[in-house]
């Protein structure tokens, strides 16, 4: 892609985000969540490939759905209230549609099927695009809201956890892997949304660093399913022998990084008196964590049965930056020692 476009697109990506986070207007938050759209659809298609426009429209046609059902919730709340502010939306109408838009959005489940079949049709690169940055502003309108229907935020949360850890099983694709982890993990932070909103954000931003890692880690292989991952030792042994702390954070397994946000969701959810929830809720956690071990195991304890002595397109230099890679790691493994200074924090 010409470095101009790239920039332009890349810069309506940081805008469209910008103004939802700084909007209390309803059409201004809107108009943020379309520029975002229209930005990123661009950079799905640029392949050219079938598979990548088909992506492209799938996403294309969610995105439309959900933005077309925020703008009615909007209208319909000026209607009855006489406010365009989201903090007014104390109706539980149109709370409750504006709830299902921006969980159809981020693709929370029921409403995640479309999140596995367009990741599967992108880039690595695009892909982590898709999974971190396109859920800042859907959660920043999350984050200002007053919820009239704390059932419902409970039901979506819940339902992901499950599902987002059940369909991850039988999965053999990295990028739906990957797609069901982030169902999964977007369910852990909808449960405490309304209880804890800066342990959500918290929580955001901890999945953002792990994600960043496991992406530039099989962007770095040049891998998109389990089988291609026995040949990670040959490539990159370095990356392969800290590719299951990576995983296994995700997967919320101490003493890594990814602990620390399960933890601190499931403390409060106990602290709210929930503690069936917060059961149910750490059990899903287990199914995530199996396939995070499958992929371990993949990666760092096989071995790819013909090793060639011949100049292989394993060996070849690698072109991708190392720093980004390293400093994401760092922070995936290292992180939990600073849960004190976390929990200070958040209870501000």
């Amino acid at each position: 892609m010409n470095p101009l476009i790239l920039t332009i697109l890349l810069t309506s990506l940081g805008l469209g985000t910008t103004i939802t986070f700084a909007s209390t207007h309803w059409l201004l938050a809107w108009m943020g969540l379309e520029i975002n759209t229209l930005a990123i659809i661009p950079l799905m298609a640029q392949r050219h490939h079938p598979r990548a426009v088909e992506a492209t429209t799938k996403y294309f046609l969610t995105q439309a759905t959900a933005a077309a059902m925020i703008l009615f919730a909007g209208l319909t709340n000026a209607w009855i209230t006489g406010e365009w502010t989201i903090q007014q939306m104390t109706h539980p109408l149109p709370t409750t549609m504006v709830t299902l838009a921006l969980a159809l959005k981020i693709g929370l489940a029921p409403l995640h099927s479309w999140l596995p079949e367009v990741l599967q049709g992108l880039e690595l690169t695009t892909g982590l695009i898709l999974t971190t940055w396109q859920k800042l502003a859907p959660f920043a309108i999350l984050l200002q809201m007053q919820h009239t229907n704390p059932n419902l935020l409970i039901a979506l949360g819940l339902l992901s956890t499950l599902v987002g850890g059940w369909a991850g099983l039988n999965q053999t694709q990295l990028r739906k892997i990957l797609a069901y982890s982030s169902i999964a993990h977007l369910g852990w932070m909808i449960l405490v949304l309304q209880y804890s909103p800066s342990l959500t954000f918290f929580t955001l931003v901890i999945y953002f660093i792990m994600t960043f890692s496991a992406f530039l880690m099989f962007k770095l292989n040049n891998a998109t399913n389990i089988n291609t991952l026995a040949t990670s030792w040959t490539k990159t042994p370095v990356i392969t022998s800290l590719s299951p702390l990576i995983l296994l954070s995700l997967g919320g397994l101490p003493p890594l990084s990814g602990f620390m946000p399960k933890w601190l969701i499931l403390d409060e959810l106990t602290n709210q008196e929930m503690n069936a929830l917060a059961t149910i809720t750490a059990l899903s956690a287990l199914l995530s964590l199996y396939f995070y071990l499958r992929l371990s195991h993949a990666m760092a304890l096989t071995m790819f049965p013909h090793n060639l002595t011949a100049s292989t397109p394993w060996r070849f230099t690698q072109n991708q930056l190392s720093l980004p890679l390293a400093t994401s790691t760092t922070l995936t493994i290292f992180l939990l020692p600073l849960t004190p200074a976390v929990i200070s924090l958040i209870s501000l």
